[in-house]
């Protein structure tokens, strides 16, 4: 028996590799396929829901799904932990449901972020540079903001950013300075900086192809059926 999948966001980049490997695994099928001009009632006829679309419907891609019983993977950019805060009770008034976040598929993101909270404890000059192709519409990236929330927790202070309100400093996120740059040629690209006495340690993670976000893809999507309740980053579905 299979799970079936309905993708919104489906025409776009990440949508069509969600599409393909659905098609190609064993234990989902692919029910429904939503562009921008689709009903979001054209999700019901599926088990569970991929999100991959746009930051700007996200939200409510999320809260019709929930609201009719639907289990929701969100591979969309641009849920911070605030605005993830922001649908907690949604979440919780319908305990049936699951609802995983998931800022980057990339499994050597995920270590390479889980690397930088490790790292977190022992530096107190912390920064980010992340990169995307030129077509990436929001900056910072998902990753770069869940790498400094993260980073954030696990930190009993406050990291030196000197001068942070100087817009070249960047955008802090959680204290953390964070730089991004879009660009031709790039596909995706995340340097972590920790300096301290006489010394500097960078945690860099590389996309070179979209292949990086096969596994964590299809791992996301097989926690999915029977979960209850949310699970924020691809860390936690691969119990990092």
């Amino acid at each position: 028996m299979t799970t079936s999948v309905a993708v919104v966001g489906a025409s776009g980049k990440l949508g069509s590799l969600v599409c393909r490997l659905i098609n190609e695994s064993e234990d989902f099928t692919l029910a429904a396929q939503l562009g921008s001009q689709s009903d979001l009632s054209e999700m019901l006829v599926a088990d569970i829901v991929v999100d991959v679309s746009l930051p700007s419907i996200s939200r409510k891609v999320l809260e019709f799904a929930v609201e009719n019983g639907k289990s929701i993977m969100i591979g969309t950019s641009g849920w911070s932990a605030e605005r993830i805060n922001q649908v907690e009770p949604l979440i919780e008034s319908h305990p049936e449901v699951g609802v995983i976040f998931i800022s980057n598929f990339s499994l050597g993101s995920a270590l390479s972020a889980h690397l930088a909270t490790l790292a977190a404890k022992h530096f107190d000059s912390i920064e980010i540079i992340e990169a995307h192709g030129i077509h990436k519409v929001d900056s910072p990236s998902g990753t770069a903001v869940s790498t400094a929330e993260r980073i954030g927790k696990v930190r009993d202070q406050d990291v030196q950013a000197p001068h942070a309100d100087q817009r070249a400093r960047g955008q802090l996120v959680a204290g953390i300075p964070v730089h991004s740059l879009r660009m031709e040629g790039v596909v995706a690209k995340q340097d972590v900086i920790f300096g301290g006495n006489g010394e500097t340690v960078t945690i860099t993670h590389t996309t070179l192809s979209d292949r990086s976000y096969e596994a964590g893809i299809m791992a996301a999507i097989r926690a999915l059926p029977g979960l209850s309740g949310k699970i924020v980053g691809l860390d936690r579905v691969i119990n990092l």
